[in-house]
């Protein structure tokens, strides 16, 4: 099934001791990208979380942001700085002197001291959190695989329909194109009867003529090669995977065989189809960029 480029996913894991929540953001983007915000205690757990990420995420700009709470707070711990202490006791008992008064310090002064008590965090193990995280993960890729699924699907029947349209105009132009080149004859040959006086035209001079033109203006290279194209289109857009690559390929290359149709055709008919063409290709490739 393919993918949209686009998407959004969510996953949470919480214990009685953890809390985890990851979110994954996609959008449109030419290669695979990854920006992962979380903690600084969790920064040597980011190579396992980008290596889970590529095997889902192909292409697109991806953004991770990650939230891990401790709730035992079994990791916290509180001490006395002493050396912020033992300046405040050695400024009272110097101001205590000088005012002729007794120092007696007692621990109830400590509490009255300004970041007398520092809080600090154990380190901690990465291999404890990642349990947790890697399950978060998880169900958030997969949320998000849910929904880019969903809007792949979309894009494939808008494909389809622009694609069908496009069948439309180059039936046109292979029903047209046989056509051309007896009209050129008809038209050439009207031409010359008025021209001469006698009114007899050379059949085989013409013919050369209507040869050379035929020769000039034939497209039917550039169809066998367009039609190739559609059924290439076809099989990728049925196929899995990541495909928008691809498809961008396939479309630049249909584009360059109408191109061609356009410039040698030389009739306003097929000029016509061509430009209608060109146009639901175009809309083709404005949707391909949104596929993974």
């Amino acid at each position: 099934m393919i993918r949209s480029m686009t998407g959004f996913g969510r996953g949470e894991i919480r214990t009685d001791s953890v809390q985890c929540i990851v979110e994954i953001k996609t959008v449109n983007h030419r290669y695979a990208d990854f920006t992962i915000k979380m903690p600084r205690d969790l920064m040597p757990l980011e190579e396992r979380i980008r290596a889970v990420l590529k095997e889902s995420v192909q292409r697109g700009k991806t953004d991770v942001f990650i939230t891990y709470i401790d709730l035992s707070n079994a990791d916290k711990k509180v001490a006395v700085d002493e050396g912020v202490v033992n300046s405040y006791f050695a400024a009272m008992k110097e101001s205590s002197v000088n005012l002729g008064y007794k120092f007696e310090p007692n621990v109830s002064m400590l509490f009255k001291i300004p970041d007398a008590f520092v809080q600090f965090k154990e380190e901690t193990d990465a291999e404890a959190v990642w349990e947790h995280l890697n399950k978060a993960l998880c169900i958030a890729i997969s949320n998000l695989e849910a929904m880019r699924e969903t809007e792949g699907e979309k894009l494939r029947k808008e494909l389809m329909i622009l694609l069908d349209n496009c069948k439309s105009f180059y039936k046109a132009i292979c029903d047209r194109s046989p056509l051309v080149p007896l009209e050129y004859k008809e038209k050439l040959n009207q031409r010359l009867s008025e021209l001469l006086e006698k009114g007899i035209v050379d059949e085989q001079r013409l013919a050369v003529e209507v040869a050379l033109f035929a020769d000039k203006c034939s497209i039917d290279e550039e169809i066998a090669r367009f039609n190739s194209h559609i059924e290439q289109f076809c099989d990728a857009i049925n196929s899995e995977g990541s495909i928008g690559r691809r498809l961008d390929f396939i479309v630049q290359e249909m584009n360059r065989e109408v191109n061609t149709m356009g410039s040698k055709a030389n009739d306003i008919i097929i000029t016509n189809s061509v430009i209608s063409l060109k146009s639901e290709l175009e809309k083709i490739r404005e949707q391909i960029q949104n596929l993974e």
